[in-house]
């Protein structure tokens, strides 16, 4: 089982039943603009513990639950697909026991812990098992957050180009790439957020790579 004690005193440990419905809370301070049907509740939470425990990781200060990641074992494959597909409705019976990549369905961080390096740590966390487990790294779909704010001139695809190039750098995608994940497309309609134009960057970040 996954445990590790970080600076402060904060651990990252696999996820327990009792922190499901603190995750459900922590779930819609972190994701404000994704719509209700995509958010993550107590009752998925249980269910994943069922499904893959291993992938399931929080982090804590002393009980609180201050971030958290779900993932799943699956294919990496570049078609096209949503959240809500590859996620079997939240409930994750998608994940594949002999799947070579750790595929992240969801990753946050309560706004009050931002800027300490916690996502990077559940990031290398993650790494981590990928290693334990023997797979090829990590599927990640990262949410470009900036585009909202780019939104009124330029379209999603031209967004996306602009970033690639280093014409733009986007709060999420562009950290994500900064720590190693190389983006593979664009994938439009993967969710449902306005943010961040209802799409979703695929990118694989190489078991290798240290983060």
């Amino acid at each position: 089982m996954y445990k590790k004690i970080l600076d402060q005193g904060l651990i990252i440990q696999q996820t327990e039943a009792q922190h499901a419905v603190a995750l459900d809370a922590l779930q819609r301070i972190v994701f404000p603009s994704l719509a209700e049907a995509e958010r993550m509740a107590e009752r998925h939470y249980l269910h994943h513990l069922e499904v893959f425990p291993a992938g399931q990781l929080v982090v804590l200060d002393g009980e609180k639950v201050i971030g958290m990641t779900s993932s799943i074992r699956y294919h990496f494959s570049l078609e096209d697909h949503t959240f809500l597909e590859v996620s079997d409705n939240l409930w994750l019976n998608t994940h594949e026991p002999e799947g070579d990549w750790l595929y992240g369905m969801d990753m946050g961080v309560h706004p009050d812990y931002r800027g300490r390096g916690l996502a990077r740590q559940l990031y290398r966390a993650r790494q981590e098992i990928c290693r334990q487990l023997g797979l090829k790294g990590q599927i990640i779909v990262g949410m470009p957050n900036g585009y909202a704010n780019y939104a009124p001139e330029m379209s999603l695809d031209a967004y996306y180009q602009q970033l690639l190039a280093g014409k733009i750098y986007d709060p999420t995608v562009g950290t994500q790439m900064r720590m190693g994940a190389e983006p593979q497309r664009l994938i439009h309609h993967y969710l449902d957020d306005p943010q961040c134009g209802n799409g979703g960057v695929l990118m694989i970040l190489a078991v290798e790579k240290e983060v």
